[in-house]
């Protein structure tokens, strides 16, 4: 079956008060994003002709969420019918099938919404064609009225219908398909009388058959056409996606050990045979290529882990990160804006931004990078095959040279040329029987004796001459 063309009128006005939110409803996130921008990746596998987004007045996010289609603004929110008329300017010349959908309903599929238009081009040729479902609880939903031959004859909202109609389960989407040559000419027609004192886009199917026009409906599916008007319903509509990516993740070759407690992005993309542990989150942006083991409670977000890599338990990777073949990231470890080349380790409590770790170089555990200065961000390059000494800081911009070998507790500011052993600790000092002779004169102190009387000998005296400096400093540190 060939369709006409296809315009899609896109209702993103609303304020969603009971969002509790500065934020317009349709872009709090859904898996890592707008969920106006999950709609509009929908709209897109339709290849439609034209899409026009109504938004309300002061919306420039909204605006630049739905780039580069164009948006019209409904300055006055006087109801449904209303909004698809503030997209007039652009559609009144428009011949083909129009599509009206909403931006609060992001779970809405490509495949519901062909079949609306395939419903419009098979007889009796409907002029509306209408997504009702059957929901568990019909509460304030409007009712599908269905005549003879299964033909709709109209929708009435909750406010407006009696108890007989509010007994009917088949409820009205929102979501309609209309002949682009006919909609104009029903919404100029449009009466604000009624309960709320609005103007209904479904009352275009009551004048549709006024007019003698066929109109029809399709049935959907309740849980794709969730309506997000709450904290609670946003909620509920993430598990719904989230255990949607789950299962997506599984059927292409991931094991999930614990898949429940596993948050993917809508744009995480994991290879075969990769296993993600307990707790793991995704944020958008997230490539992992094959055999990659992600160990629980690891948090990664613009990042990329090719094959064969590990990653956590409790590892952190930003954006930015890119973890080579082979390489290792460990517990506590923390990775930004850097490279870890072929099988490079970094395992243990360790902070690594704006770098390069060459391959199978070796990190100590506590090593940072010092890359910013309070103003700027410096680069630290450390080569293949080096060794990083525990406790280290590599003070930014420096080079560590291949197979260099940094000692534990250094502080690097220089380069360092390949193969050099380097450290800067501090001179090793030992004062003998020092401790012993603190500890007397301070148990003398406590008691209120005469030091002397507690120092005897020549070897206490030189403890106690070489105690004096230490203890002044040991005396400032408890003041502190």
């Amino acid at each position: 079956m060939t369709l006409s063309q296809t315009a899609i009128v896109v209702l993103a006005a609303g304020l969603g008060t009971r969002m509790k939110s500065r934020r317009p409803k349709v872009m709090h996130p859904l898996a890592g994003r707008p969920m106006i921008a999950h709609l509009i990746g929908t709209l897109r596998e339709l290849d439609p002709n034209r899409i026009v987004v109504v938004i309300g007045p002061d919306m420039p996010d909204v605006a630049a969420a739905v780039a580069p289609w164009p948006v019209a603004v409904q300055q006055d929110r006087l109801g449904t019918g209303h909004a698809v008329l503030a997209a007039g300017d652009r559609l009144r010349d428009f011949a083909g099938d129009v599509l009206v959908v909403y931006g609060d309903t992001p779970l809405l599929t490509s495949a519901t919404l062909r079949r609306m238009l395939e419903a419009r081009h098979s007889p009796p040729y409907p002029a509306v064609v209408v997504l009702g479902f059957e929901p568990t609880e019909p509460g304030g939903y409007g009712r599908l009225i269905v005549g003879a031959g299964n033909s709709l004859e109209a929708i009435i909202e909750a406010k407006d219908a009696s108890a007989e109609q509010l007994s009917i389960r088949l409820c009205n989407s929102g979501v309609m398909a209309i002949a682009g040559d006919r909609l104009f000419g029903l919404l100029d027609r449009l009466s604000n009388d009624n309960a709320k004192g609005e103007y209904y886009l479904t009352d275009i199917v009551s004048l549709a058959r006024r007019d003698g026009l066929p109109c029809g409906f399709v049935i959907g599916d309740e849980q794709e056409l969730i309506g997000i008007n709450s904290r609670s319903e946003l909620a509920s509509a993430e598990s719904f996606v989230q255990n949607g990516l789950r299962r997506r993740a599984m059927e292409g070759g991931a094991t999930l050990t614990a898949p429940e407690t596993v948050f993917f992005s809508w744009d995480t993309r994991l290879g075969r045979d990769v296993t993600v542990g307990p707790h793991v989150v995704f944020g958008p942006g997230v490539e992992v290529a094959d055999d990659v083991d992600i160990r629980a409670f690891c948090h990664i977000e613009g990042a990329t882990v090719a094959a064969g890599a590990q990653v956590g338990p409790f590892a952190r990777l930003r954006p930015g990160a890119r973890i080579g073949p082979a390489a290792h990231v460990g517990n506590f470890v923390e990775i930004k804006n850097a490279s870890i080349e072929d099988g490079a380790k970094v395992n243990h409590l360790t902070y690594i931004g704006d770098a390069r770790i060459g391959a199978k170089a070796n990190i100590g555990a506590g090593t940072i990078t010092c890359n910013y200065d309070g103003f700027f961000k410096a680069h630290t390059d450390i080569g293949a095959g080096a060794f990083i000494g525990s406790n280290s800081a590599l003070v930014a911009p420096v080079t560590i040279g291949d197979g260099a070998i940094i000692g534990a507790g250094s502080a690097i500011a220089r380069d360092v040329p390949a193969d050099a052993l380097v450290l800067t600790r501090g001179q090793h000092t030992v004062k003998a029987g020092w401790a012993s002779a603190f500890r007397r004169r301070q148990r003398a102190a406590a008691a209120g004796a005469d030091h002397e009387a507690v120092l005897t000998g020549e070897q206490d005296r030189q403890c106690e001459r070489a105690v004096e400096p230490f203890e002044r400093c040991l005396h400032y540190s408890s003041m502190a």
